[in-house]
């Protein structure tokens, strides 16, 4: 997800939004930066990237759930990571043209992407984590992130985008490795459109073994 070409083709696989369609690759930066909790290094990692959409700054920040367990909290963390973005973009722009007097702070975008078997069940949105928040309308603090759950995506759907993501998450959604094979088996004529370096990064981070060994097991097993 380091390479922002695989960002924007994340987004238009999987966001279903209007200001998807207006994002162009040119006009996207990564911001290099980790925003994670101690606690969670070892479960999950994160990308921020800085993009241009009508002339204005957006950030979208891309958290990466590595861990089976649903943690009930992500709202709330969410919102500690989205303060410490605005502090150090703020930072960032006092060293390059000093305090500002009035400076409108971009929005963020919120994104979890997550790989466990179990479902996501928690909230999307901060609100419904506190007390009483029926009681209150918009006076309460609130926002939503977006949620791709790789597991609850059927074959079909991973197969029509027809590129990198899309066959990455059909890959990683199994560990049985015939099962493993017959995919790979549908996904040959994909994988083989790829850039070359892009079929061998694919191939050997989801399934740990060389392009020209797979496509060998993957023909013999049809």
């Amino acid at each position: 997800m380091s390479s922002k070409k695989l960002f924007v083709e994340l987004l238009r696989s999987f966001v279903q939004k209007e200001w998807v369609e207006r994002i162009d690759e040119t006009n996207v930066q990564e911001i290099p930066h980790c925003f994670v909790l101690q606690d969670f290094k070892r479960n999950e990692a994160d990308l921020l990237y800085r993009v241009k959409l009508n002339g204005q700054d957006v950030v979208f920040y891309l958290l990466l759930e590595i861990q089976s367990k649903v943690d009930f909290l992500m709202p709330y963390r969410l919102l500690l990571y989205q303060v410490q973005i605005w502090r150090y973009l703020m930072k960032e722009q006092e060293k390059k043209k000093g305090k500002p007097k009035n400076i409108p702070l971009p929005p963020i975008v919120p994104i979890v992407l997550y790989n466990g078997k179990r479902r996501w069940t928690v909230s999307r949105q901060f609100r419904q984590l506190l007390a009483n928040e029926t009681m209150f309308g918009s006076e309460l603090l609130n926002f939503e992130y977006v949620l791709i759950d790789v597991a609850r995506y059927t074959e079909e759907e991973l197969l029509s985008p027809s590129n990198t993501i899309g066959s990455a998450f059909l890959l990683v959604q199994t560990a049985d490795q015939a099962e493993l094979l017959n995919r790979l088996g549908k996904l040959m004529h994909t994988i083989q459109q790829l850039p070359e370096d892009s079929q061998q990064q694919l191939i050997a981070r989801v399934t740990g073994f060389p392009l020209d060994i797979i496509t060998k097991l993957s023909n013999e097993s049809h």
